[in-house]
């Protein structure tokens, strides 16, 4: 059988690709990536940074875009047989990356090129690589004794396929959930373009009525809109109770077990816990510094917080006489009151963000600050006839990269929104070959009489993945290991969360801000009301941010082996930050992908250390002028260019010219003046 993928390819082949043709090449490509290894132990030269680090860096690279492409489908076009496949096929990358990582020839190799390293001449970038290396060996047990290295493979398997099972039993449980409702009284409230989607959903599945699942835009509008609070509070406790039903589908002990293993893992490795671990490669550098980073923020917002909370309560207790305000009451009432103080909703601003639109201005964004076009391709294959493709150049007419963009939800598809690469950047004998970069995310779909009209909260997570895009398009290193958005992790979100500034912007808004039918520009008093909003709760959203940072340091900075019962834990947890009453049938734990599927375990608090970091540098854009192409250029040539060739706040501070202060967060949160 002639295998796609172990042909030659410069574009993924998603066309020609079958499911059977995954874990044969899988094998193959571990066998070559092997070979590619053995040679660099078995070079009888003496080892050099050539020979050894640049050989290592560039090995397996067949390996990668295969794996590159299983795993951006199993996320977003999986179906049962993918899902098989990613629980065999992941305990042998996890099983090939340990035989590296505690290959004793290789390390010593690395090791006597690291003892040299003082009389190289290295550039920076190869520093860095060789720094690096040196360290994902030691750090992964290239010291450890032989019984030792056999008990962390051992978990790295398990690690593997206990994340996969995690993420699996999310989606099927997000997939199983339905309400149809049968009566038009039950919708009310909710807009007609929600209520449209909802009866085409209904009818897609020859069902009669309307359906509401816990798919974000199905979601989000109802928990936002609908009056029937019954229903509410049963779509909140569905969507809040995710793996924690006690069933097939329960995710309580996989969190048990992950946080158990990570923790014995750390141990073995000399670490005090996981977040020691991970944390010795960030930013942040310990456990202390990111408790009392999150700690120095909620003294900031817990205040406001608590006021924002009180008028809630009270304008709901007014409003309708809810005695208590629960978390099903929170969208709901937080939409109304914003409403009334700025006469502002989200049904007024859609009509003026259709999703073509949104598009073209985080394109010409993109344009007026780094110089880059992009032009919509018919010609690349693609794994599903929703996803756009586009060519990416510079003003120079030279090519930057190429674009997937994947914009609404559907089965098989996971939850949220997220940037992906298909293949990394990097220069390779005088060639620069360019990177190919993908966004995915579960937009509001078209209807029969309405095109996808985004949500001003849908607008801002376009122009955010956007950010991690340019993050890879830019990308401009010699290896790629180093490459596009492989940086420290609390640095990763810094070109995402900067490029979220420019939605509220008079300047960006006038690109695209059109209204789908009148094409009449957005008025400027709603984009001043935007504005005005932006602070609106902010308060109560930092306390949320924040109550997810101390929930993951729980999980991953201490000894988890005296839990025994995940949700009392989190509700320790989250005592600190605790607004609403618990609700005894929900928990966050077992459905929190971001650290117990994806990379953010230890790393969470990276969202808001990253927006001090992108508060501080758009005051910058701001303070010369929010296209100001010296200072985009400046922000391209010493950020998003260099990936992870530096220290991040080397970059940063060649960028800024200082470090980052937390001051332009909390003015631009409104959280300067808590402290009555």
């Amino acid at each position: 059988m002639k295998n796609p993928l172990l042909e030659p390819f410069e574009k993924a082949p998603f066309s020609k690709i079958k499911s059977e043709h995954f874990k044969p090449a899988f094998l193959q490509a571990i066998e070559d990536a092997r070979a590619e290894i053995n040679a660099i132990v078995e070079n009888p030269e003496a080892p050099t940074f050539e020979n050894t680090l640049e050989a290592l860096d560039f090995s397996g690279q067949q390996l990668d875009r295969i794996s590159s492409i299983f795993f951006n489908l199993n996320s977003a076009e999986t179906n049962e047989e993918i899902q098989k496949i990613a629980q065999e096929v992941s305990p042998l990358l996890s099983e090939f990356s340990n035989d590296i990582t505690l290959n004793q020839p290789l390390f010593e190799r690395i090791k006597t090129v690291y003892g040299q390293r003082e009389n190289l001449s290295l550039i920076p970038e190869q520093q860095t690589l060789l720094e690096k290396r040196y360290k994902s060996f030691s750090r992964n047990g290239a010291n450890l004794n032989e019984a030792d290295k056999k008990r962390l493979r051992e978990i790295d398997a398990e690690l593997s396929k206990l994340k996969l099972k995690f993420g699996e039993n999310v989606l099927a449980e997000t997939n199983k959930y339905e309400m149809l409702l049968s009566n038009e009284e039950d919708l009310k409230g909710l807009p007609e373009g929600s209520k449209e989607a909802a009866a085409q959903l209904a009818q897609s599945k020859d069902k009669e009525g309307w359906l509401i699942t816990l798919d974000y835009p199905s979601y989000i509008p109802f928990m936002k809109y609908a009056e029937n609070r019954a229903l509410r509070k049963e779509l909140s406790l569905a969507f809040g109770s995710k793996g924690f039903h006690n069933d097939a589908l329960d995710n309580q002990e996989n969190v048990l077990q992950i946080v158990a293993l990570r923790h014995e893992r750390a141990n073995l490795l000399g670490y005090a816990t996981h977040a020691h671990f991970v944390l010795e490669e960030r930013m942040a550098e310990t456990p202390e510094k990111v408790l009392e980073f999150l700690n120095e923020l909620l003294e900031k917002a817990k205040p406001a917080a608590e006021r924002e909370f009180a008028e809630l309560e009270a304008f709901a207790k007014e409003l309708d006489g809810i005695a208590h305000l629960e978390k099903w009451d929170s969208a709901y009432y937080s939409e109304k009151l914003k409403q009334k103080l700025f006469n502002l909703d989200d049904e007024k601003l859609k009509p003026y963000f259709k999703l073509e639109n949104v598009i073209s201005g985080v394109f010409q964004v993109a344009e007026k600050l780094f110089g880059l076009t992009f032009k919509e391709v018919f010609n690349v294959d693609k794994y599903h006839d929703e996803v756009k493709t586009y060519e990416v150049y510079e003003d120079s007419g030279n090519f930057v990269s190429l674009f997937y963009a994947d914009f609404h939800p559907r089965p098989g598809k996971r939850g949220g929104a997220w940037m992906t690469s298909y293949k990394p950047q990097y220069t390779l004998n005088g060639k620069n070959s360019r990177p190919h970069v993908s966004n995915v995310c579960n937009f509001t779909k078209p209807t029969t009489s309405k095109p996808s009209l985004l949500t001003f909260n849908e607008v801002t997570t376009l122009f955010h993945e956007f950010g991690h895009a340019l993050h890879g398009m830019l990308a401009n290193t010699v290896y790629p290991g180093l490459s596009g958005t492989s940086v420290y992790w609390d640095f990763v979100e810094l070109p995402s969360q900067v490029m979220e500034n420019w939605c509220y912007e008079k300047e960006a808004l006038e690109l695209f801000a059109f209204h789908y039918e009148t094409g009449e520009l957005i008025p400027m008093e709603l984009v001043e009301k935007i504005k005005e909003s932006a602070t609106f709760q902010e308060g109560m959203a930092t306390i949320r941010q924040l109550s997810f940072g101390f929930l993951d340091m729980a999980w991953h900075g201490s000894d988890p082996s005296d839990i025994k019962n995940v949700k009392d834990y989190e509700t320790k947890a989250f005592e600190s930050t605790a607004l609403f009453p618990d609700t005894a049938e929900t928990c966050m734990s077992t459905s929190f992908s971001h650290i117990f599927q994806g990379g953010y375990s230890s790393g969470y608090y990276s969202y808001k250390w990253a927006e001090v970091l992108d508060a501080d540098a758009f005051a910058y854009f701001k303070e010369k002028g929010i296209f100001n192409k010296e200072i985009a250029y400046r922000f391209k040539e010493h950020v998003l260019s260099k990936g992870g060739t530096e220290n991040p706040m080397e970059l940063y501070k060649r960028f800024r010219g200082s470090e980052p202060k937390i001051d332009a967060l909390l003015e631009r949160a409104g959280l300067l003046e808590t402290k009555d």
